[in-house]
């Protein structure tokens, strides 16, 4: 079954974000809202979790965050995960609002990246009722390089007195000066497969003061919402999504497939059909 999007805007601190609402054939069992990976716009890996629960008579909401893709914000291409997280709980407010999804439980799926910011998002707003972290990225926020860090903060201090913005690509070939320095990431944003026309390749420098320290850990055990995790012993970290899966308190599954790395989840159906089932399953269960 083809599930075709409508488009879906919001906004959050004055900023307008647009994404694409994925609605089944049916009576949605629930609103689902995705987060993707590190960079990345709502056509990606995001949107393809949309669509896959969609077909599986969910509701679902992929959007763009601040400063990427087609929303508003500034600086472009800043990578913030707190500021993520706060999009994310402007966009339950926002399916909560619309009258389509009138008193339809939310439940969340993020994916790499958005698997660590939706579980901020997640243990911090009481209105989401279920999370799934598909080869989630769940750092603990230790050993972040202080220089790498103030690296951050001149690039945002350059910007507040001059307005310029300094950016580094997201990947690269060479797997130089750039956010995203593995070869599987480039042959992803780097080429057709993955470089979607609203995928900007770049990563301003500024994020370097918010994603080194980020922890996503401590969110663990402060869920209060039944948590699946689905990972890979190929994906990336899987110590860090075992020690966050340990630390989880409340009802939780795993799934464990067997990936070639980290990105084949963004656009592998033999990874994605599993995942998603998984996750349907899950949050039908979850909602009671």
């Amino acid at each position: 079954m083809t599930v075709t999007p409508v488009p879906f805007t919001f906004t959050r601190d004055g900023d307008r974000l647009v994404g694409n609402l994925f609605l089944p054939a049916g009576d949605p069992t629930a609103v689902v809202i995705t987060t993707g990976p590190l960079t990345s716009v709502k056509e990606q890996a995001a949107g393809v979790y949309a669509a896959a629960l969609a077909e599986r008579g969910f509701a679902a909401l992929a959007f763009d965050h601040r400063t990427f893709g087609e929303s508003e914000g500034i600086p472009r291409q800043l990578e913030d995960p707190l500021g993520k997280a706060a999009d994310i709980s402007a966009a339950v407010t926002a399916v909560q609002a619309d009258p389509r999804l009138a008193g339809k439980p939310v439940v969340a799926v993020g994916v790499c990246a958005g698997g660590g910011y939706m579980a901020r998002a997640v243990a911090d707003d009481t209105r989401i009722r279920a999370f799934a972290g598909v080869a989630g990225v769940y750092p603990d926020g230790s050993g972040a390089d202080p220089a790498v860090l103030a690296r951050g903060r001149a690039a945002r201090e350059l910007r507040e007195s001059t307005g310029e913005i300094l950016s580094i690509p997201a990947v690269a070939a060479d797997n130089g000066d750039v956010a995203m320095p593995l070869t599987e990431a480039y042959e992803y944003y780097g080429t057709p497969r993955g470089a979607v026309p609203n995928y900007t390749n770049a990563f301003a420098v500024e994020s370097y003061e918010h994603t080194p320290g980020f922890d996503a850990q401590e969110a663990a055990a402060r869920l209060t919402v039944p948590f699946l995790l689905v990972h890979s012993a190929h994906a990336l970290v899987p110590p860090w999504a075992r020690a966050f899966y340990t630390a989880v308190t409340t009802p939780k599954s795993d799934l464990w497939l067997n990936s070639q790395g980290q990105i084949d989840f963004y656009d592998d159906p033999t990874l994605i059909a599993p995942a998603a089932d998984a996750a349907a399953a899950f949050f039908t269960k979850a909602i009671g």
